[in-house]
């Protein structure tokens, strides 16, 4: 739902910097890299209940994340530097409900299941419209120029970073703030169902 404003305001210093390492020689896959490695150090951090030094390193990945792409439009663009983005954030987005649940098990293992399958949910909605979108030939800006097609919804990247940010600020308030989450995650999915229907059918 925010990505759209978000992008309008972080892209122009992304591109800057992004046109900077690609001039230096940085490739988007090694920027790609870098940024799950700071998302998977981020993890440990949350599960051993360092939880700012988790925030900072969130936010270091994520910035990680939306440079890999301004330095592949300076650079070549390819369809594997796209898959590897994809697949890494994904797996970023369940390492961090994780890292909540491994700090403390007894308070937080049932919130965060729901809000892991809650994105199983809401990344399938998305990746099978993405195909089904490819195979029809449809095509988006909406969300900038991407590898996959982007279907826009309440809960989108903005939006998992915010919520992201209030677990590292508030931990004792995750399992409420994951339940919340995952009902926006949920009823995304719904949404791009409901989409689906209407847009694919024949």
């Amino acid at each position: 739902m925010l990505d759209g404003w978000a992008r309008a305001r972080i892209d122009p210093a992304l591109d800057r910097a992004g046109r900077s390492l690609a001039r230096s020689g940085v490739t988007a896959n090694a920027v790609t890299l870098a940024a799950f490695a700071a998302g998977f150090a981020a993890f440990v951090a949350i599960a051993l209940e360092a939880y700012l030094s988790g925030l900072f390193l969130l936010l270091l990945s994520r910035i990680g994340d939306g440079l890999d792409g301004a330095v592949a439009r300076h650079t070549r663009k390819s369809d594997f530097g796209g898959y590897l983005d994809i697949v890494l954030d994904f797996a970023f987005y369940g390492l961090v409900p994780l890292g909540f649940v491994l700090a403390d098990p007894s308070a937080n293992s049932v919130a965060g299941a729901v809000l892991i399958l809650s994105f199983y949910v809401n990344g399938a909605s998305f990746l099978a419209y993405a195909v089904m979108a490819e195979k029809r030939g449809l095509s988006t800006d909406a969300r900038g120029e991407k590898s996959l097609f982007f279907t826009t919804g309440l809960a989108e990247a903005t939006e998992t970073i915010a919520f992201f940010v209030a677990f590292c600020l508030f931990p004792e308030w995750f399992a409420v703030l994951a339940f919340v989450f995952a009902a926006l995650c949920f009823y995304t999915a719904v949404s791009r169902i409901v989409i689906a229907a209407r847009t694919f059918r024949e």
